[in-house]
């Protein structure tokens, strides 16, 4: 990245050490594995340091010291999606992990909340529910809203909101030249709009502001079979997503669980299949909508009125850092002979999720205002996760996420959510026709590719 070609590594950093004492951390030091490790641990990210800011002043510290030495930054909050990143490779970068940047403050009279650049959505909700309020968070409370939100952020209120990256009111970002500033439809706005999908390729996030949700309580849950109901259960979903109504967002899986000890007895050894999401109707209308996949008898019935708070548990998400691979597609739509397909291909033992989730409504449709990317272009998502619990299980379990959604290759669209892509995935197609203005926006704004990024543009 930098122009000299006559300081060597050590000399690199040497000035950073001088510049960041204590808190920057090299391979070799102590602290170096604790601090590299993602969320995803499939991924062996080893940057050429690790740095962890408490404050924004810190963060402009970092940045002014990085460039200075002539090295490239990037910004991580949990590790979610380090395969996109790692993959470009980090000996020339330093990893700005923002794990101490966490904070959230509401405001109840604008149903918004400041939120700082590391936070989880665990910690938006935790604020937002004694005031009534929620927010367009994502199925895992741990997930930083930072990289979720300027990513696209699709949620089991997508179909009636949008997507959560149309929550962002404003951002402050510490851009490449070191300065802080505030980038919103009215300050910046150019660099507003390019975060708003581009995230981390433009500054390190500090902070941002977002609408929340007037829901204290929503009506959600699950429905639970064993997978040898899995085509049975496929079809009648299918046939529901059809025709349900844009207050319902719903998801259908298979799970094949290893026999764990932490999980619950009844998941345990098992294959499920499992509907799962959130219906914005009242408790009758609800009951009514849900009443073809009661019919079917499932062994667990979970749908109910709950805390709005609880929503992000509904999904069984893994708790603990797990280490995966996953792949995806955009489906136009979800025909028999699709459905067909997800029964055939949710059968391989080598997934532990083969998931289908219902987008279309808002979160299909462009907002006006919107920045590089407001919508996903497509009425359902196929998704897959395969445990790679060692590097040697990486290849077999690509492998079979990869054949899962190549099953659909028929009914796949152009697009592609930001939100679930992977490493080794292209990922012009999920910023579609903003990519040409994202990359003029890029040389504006970091014109010495200061900021790596787990998407880059």
């Amino acid at each position: 990245m930098s122009s000299s070609t006559d300081i060597t590594l050590d000399q690199r950093a040497e000035k950073l050490r001088d510049a960041l004492g204590a808190r920057i951390v090299f391979a070799g030091d102590p602290d170096y594995d604790a601090v590299r490790m993602p969320w995803n641990v499939a991924v062996d990210q080893r940057p050429f340091a690790v740095v962890t800011p408490e404050s924004a002043e810190e963060v402009v510290a970092v940045v002014r010291a990085v460039t200075a030495a002539g090295l490239r930054m990037a910004p991580q909050s949990t590790g979610h999606a380090a395969p996109g990143l790692a993959e470009a490779g980090l000996s020339d970068t330093v990893l700005v992990r923002l794990a101490r940047l966490r904070g959230v403050t509401v405001q109840p009279e604008s149903r918004t909340a400041i939120v700082l650049g590391g936070s989880h959505w665990n910690d938006v909700l935790a604020a937002a529910a004694p005031h009534g309020l929620t927010a367009l968070h994502g199925s895992a409370g741990d997930v930083s809203v930072a990289g979720y939100s300027l990513s696209g952020g699709v949620s089991f209120y997508s179909r009636a909101h949008g997507l959560g990256i149309n929550a962002v009111r404003a951002v402050q970002i510490v851009t490449a030249d070191g300065a802080l500033i505030r980038a919103s439809a009215d300050e910046n706005a150019d660099l507003f709009w390019a975060v708003r999908g581009g995230s981390g390729a433009f500054g390190i996030i500090v902070s941002l502001e977002i609408d929340l949700l007037p829901y204290a309580d929503v009506f959600a849950g699950m429905l639970l079979w064993d997978a040898s109901f899995t085509a049975a259960v496929s079809r009648a979903w299918a046939t529901w997503t059809a025709s349900a109504p844009e207050s319902v967002t719903s998801t259908l899986r298979v799970l094949h669980l290893p026999p764990l000890p932490e999980l619950p007895p009844f998941l345990s050894g098992r294959s499920v299949v499992v509907v799962d999401g959130a219906v914005l109707e009242s408790d009758e209308r609800a009951t009514e909508l849900l009443h073809s996949l009661r019919e079917l008898r499932p062994e667990i019935d979970t749908f109910s009125r709950i805390p709005a708070d609880a929503l992000v548990h509904v999904h069984m998400d893994p708790p603990q850092p797990t280490p995966a691979v996953t792949r995806h597609r955009m489906l136009r739509a979800l025909p028999e002979d699709a459905v067909a397909a997800f029964v055939a291909a949710s059968k391989d033992p080598g997934l532990f999720i083969a998931e289908l989730r219902h987008v279309g409504g808002a979160a299909a449709r462009p907002v006006p205002g919107g920045g590089a990317v407001s919508a996903v272009a497509g009425e359902y998502i196929a998704h897959s996760v395969a445990a790679a619990p060692v590097p040697e299980a990486i290849p077999g379990a690509l492998a079979a996420a990869t054949a899962y959604v190549d099953a659909f290759e028929p009914w796949t669209g152009d697009a592609l959510a930001l939100t679930f892509l992977d490493g080794g995935m292209d990922r012009a197609p999920g910023f579609g026709a903003s990519l040409d203005r994202l990359r003029e926006q890029k040389a504006q704004w970091d014109p010495r590719n200061v900021f790596a990024a787990a998407n880059p543009v």
